[in-house]
């Protein structure tokens, strides 16, 4: 049976209205029964369904991660190095155009670009220089493709290190070839926790303003949730809240861009430094918890950010089809190469062709498209035909 109190919750999210934060906390606490939970799943399909339909999207994209030399030092990460020491790489310019000839000859119409912040990734003195010389150097190649790259962090970083303002940065990468930012970095906008889970990081305040900064200066993000770890579900709902606040502000001061995605990533701890692995005491994601929070975040923000994506990296594909049928729309791209991650232990892999995810999306019996970075669909390509619908009475998390 479901709790009067939830179900009315549900109700009101399918009617179309923005649930107030203690109502987003009653969905994570009080969902565990069931008969409860396949409500509030059913209800996250069904919105999903309304807001934007049966297609499910994916982007052929190649992920390049061009250094894992880094000064910080957070508390969740096996991906960063020191220089100098076993592991650490620092990709050149060769390299990376090599990486991203090989991306365009498989039909990748993104590159994103993601890396440690490296004191030492400087042109001339400057580190904006470097990061402008990383997206010229592809983009004076191959003109048309999306350049998806530099998280809030790393503007912040770039600001710091040159003496700029964030806007002098952003509209330099803006005008340089950056097309769009992940929304990265934001890990759970909540200042007590950040100061355990990354305490050399960038505030709750000083992401959101360059997030905010970035839609007004016309740059597109997407946002994200680090997920399953030491964080409570009133954390969670207030990560949320605030993604929701800072569309809403896009949306009503007329910006040129706003958030194109919510992206959760559940937490994997194989490899992560000990202390917090001691304190979460688990290497892999729980799927259960992953799916709960998916569902939610859908009927939060669906009114605002549209676009949901599982992480078939940190969930397996098996999960991030799963999470298909909890809220989300999109299946994400074909990365090619994925190391933050798979460097913290993650078993989903680094690579996905666009047969495995089209076989992936039919196996729900629902179309799948080919879309740009943005969502708009790949023009040309006629919808791919899923076949008739099989029964899925089963659920990876019965």
């Amino acid at each position: 049976m479901v709790n009067p109190t939830l179900h009315s919750i549900l109700d009101r999210a399918l009617a179309g209205v923005d649930l107030t934060p203690q109502e987003g906390v009653v969905l994570l606490t009080q969902s565990s029964h069931p008969a409860a939970l396949e409500a509030l799943r059913s209800t996250a399909d069904e919105l999903r369904r309304r807001q934007v339909g049966e297609t499910v999207t994916y982007v052929i994209n190649r992920n390049i991660n061009y250094t894992n030399i880094c000064e910080q030092h957070c508390n969740f990460c096996a991906f960063r190095r020191d220089a100098d020491t076993p592991g650490a790489y620092w990709l050149n310019f060769e390299a990376i155009l090599e990486k991203a000839a090989g991306a365009v000859a498989l039909g990748a119409t993104e590159i994103c670009m993601q890396g440690g912040l490296n004191p030492a990734a400087q042109i001339d003195g400057s580190s904006l220089r470097y990061y402008l010389a990383l997206v010229e150097t592809i983009k004076q190649q191959f003109p048309d493709l999306h350049i998806h790259a530099f998280s809030p962090q790393e503007v912040q970083f770039i600001a710091r290190q040159d003496g700029l303002s964030y806007r002098q940065v952003l509209l330099a990468l803006r005008d340089g070839g950056v097309d769009s930012l992940p929304g990265t970095a934001a890990e759970v906008l909540d200042d007590r926790l950040r100061r355990i889970l990354c305490p050399e990081k960038i505030d709750s305040a000083t992401w959101l303003e360059i997030v905010g900064l970035a839609h007004a200066l016309g740059l597109a993000t997407t946002t994200t949730l680090l997920s399953g770890h030491i964080e409570t579900p009133e954390q969670q709902i207030h990560h949320l809240d605030q993604l929701r606040c800072l569309q809403q502000t896009a949306s009503q001061a007329g910006y040129p861009a706003g958030v194109s995605e919510f992206i959760l990533l559940p937490f994997v701890g194989q490899e992560a430094p000990l202390a917090l692995r001691r304190r979460v005491d688990r290497d892999q994601p729980v799927l259960s918890d992953a799916l709960r929070l998916t569902a939610v975040a859908r009927l939060y923000l669906g009114n605002w950010i549209v676009n949901h994506q599982p992480s078939w990296v940190k969930l397996g594909l098996a999960g991030a089809t799963e999470a298909l049928r909890w809220g989300c729309n999109d299946l994400g791209g074909t990365l090619m190469e994925e190391h933050i991650t798979t460097m913290a232990g993650a078993q989903g892999g680094t690579s996905m062709t666009v047969a495995e995810l089209a076989q992936a999306i039919a196996s729900l019996g629902r179309p799948a498209r080919q879309r740009h970075t943005l969502y708009s669909l790949v023009e040309g390509l006629a919808p791919d035909t899923a076949p008739a619908r099989q029964s899925r009475n089963h659920s990876l998390i019965a």
